[in-house]
């Protein structure tokens, strides 16, 4: 049995060659002094690989926007009005008080504000709904004279007095469109409601937020550079908000006085829908210019004189945008046109009218990301 467990001589020969061979091979070569790197070359199948994957992540990403924006918009809104606030709060936290207590005095003054304005238009729009149908009926004598020129069109005063184009057609469908608005009455209650919660709390522990996110880089430096994001997000939106207001509330109100001297009913609506166009760029002021247009044309019996308040609005736009708004505002906050106008078109196909009133501020919010972080000439404030 001893004799079986002890190795051959045959065994042990191999086993001093297989030492010698692995001692071999640790040893240093003269010839491979360093040990060779491999170097994988990617190929074009490789970079459409890595941009599919890119690719489907951006289109689940706003396959969930879009899904979740019953949720998405009320809270970004409140995010984004909590940031314009962000000015008034940190005044207010100067002045000694709490952060819950001045994120319920900001968060009540907007709710105010929006009521006032409901219950303001509330009047006028019931008597616009009062007058539509005389409304519709002039409006179709004044325009049928400049259809029935176009022969090709087959429009005659029968068109309008049965089928789908009569007053009893616009009245039914009416009827459905107020159905509709009143169907999603309840959602836009809700999300209003959750719109003053987010903006509440996001006020409140606004401090807390900004510690959290700015504690979250490691080093120093990007700390420093996340505090600097922050502050100057905040000061874009808040200055260009509270230039803006005032300068689109003038506007609406030369609209009102506007609407008023040439006649159209109901002037404070007017200058209000002048007001809040101003705030989507592009869009809406050329929503506004043909409203105002048509409105003219039904109000008049003449053509230029229906046309005069539109041409005097969109004139008095053109002076506030080129003239006043540069001049107070500077070129600090300028963005390219095209870059604003497609990211309206964007999020308006994404979350609708409250889409386009966000391009801006978003917009706004990128351009300072691009400006804090990628320019590097710009001299730098000094930070503790």
């Amino acid at each position: 049995m001893g004799r079986e467990t002890e190795p051959t001589a045959a065994a042990r020969v191999i086993s001093r060659e297989s030492r010698a061979d692995l001692r071999h091979s640790a040893m240093p070569q003269e010839d491979d002094d360093e040990i060779p790197v491999v170097r994988v070359k990617k190929d074009a199948l490789d970079l459409t690989m890595t941009f599919a994957v890119i690719g489907i992540f951006i289109i689940l990403a706003l396959g969930v926007v879009y899904t979740m924006s019953s949720i998405l918009i009320p809270v970004t809104l409140a995010i984004v009005t909590g940031m314009i606030l962000g000015m008034a709060a940190e005044k207010l936290g100067r002045w000694g008080l709490s952060p819950l207590f001045s994120a319920l005095i900001l968060s009540s003054l907007v709710a105010i504000g929006l009521f006032l304005t409901v219950n303001a238009l509330a009047e006028p729009l019931a008597k616009l709904a009062t007058d539509a149908p005389a409304m519709a009926e002039t409006a179709m004598d004044r325009i049928l004279p400049f259809f029935q020129r176009f022969k090709w069109l087959n429009i005659t005063p029968n068109s309008f007095r049965s089928g789908p184009m009569s007053i009893e057609g616009l009245l039914q469908n009416t009827g459905s469109i107020l159905s509709v608005v009143a169907g999603s009455l309840t959602p836009a209650i809700v999300q209003g409601m959750i719109f003053f919660a987010a903006l509440l709390l996001f006020l409140a522990g606004r401090l807390h937020l900004r510690k959290a996110l700015i504690m979250a880089f490691p080093s120093r430096d990007q700390r420093l550079a996340a505090i600097r994001v922050i502050n100057a997000i905040e000061a874009a939106l808040g200055f260009y908000f509270a230039t803006a207001t005032v300068i689109y509330g003038m506007l609406g109100v030369v609209m009102a006085l506007i609407a008023f001297l040439s006649g159209m009913s109901v002037p404070i609506l007017w200058g209000l829908f002048a007001f809040l166009s101003c705030f989507v760029p592009f869009v809406g002021i050329f929503v506004m210019t043909l409203s105002v247009a048509a409105a003219g044309i039904l109000t008049h019996d003449t053509l230029l004189i229906g046309l005069a308040p539109a041409a005097i609005f969109f004139t008095v736009h053109l002076i506030v945008e080129n003239i006043v708004t540069p001049s107070v505002m500077g070129r600090r906050l300028e963005i390219n046109p095209f870059l604003v106008f497609i990211a309206i078109l964007f999020w308006t196909w994404m979350w609708g009218a409250v889409g386009a009133m966000l391009a801006l501020p978003l917009s706004l919010i990128v351009m300072t990301l691009v400006d804090e972080l990628l320019i590097d000439e710009r001299p730098m404030p000094h930070l503790p």
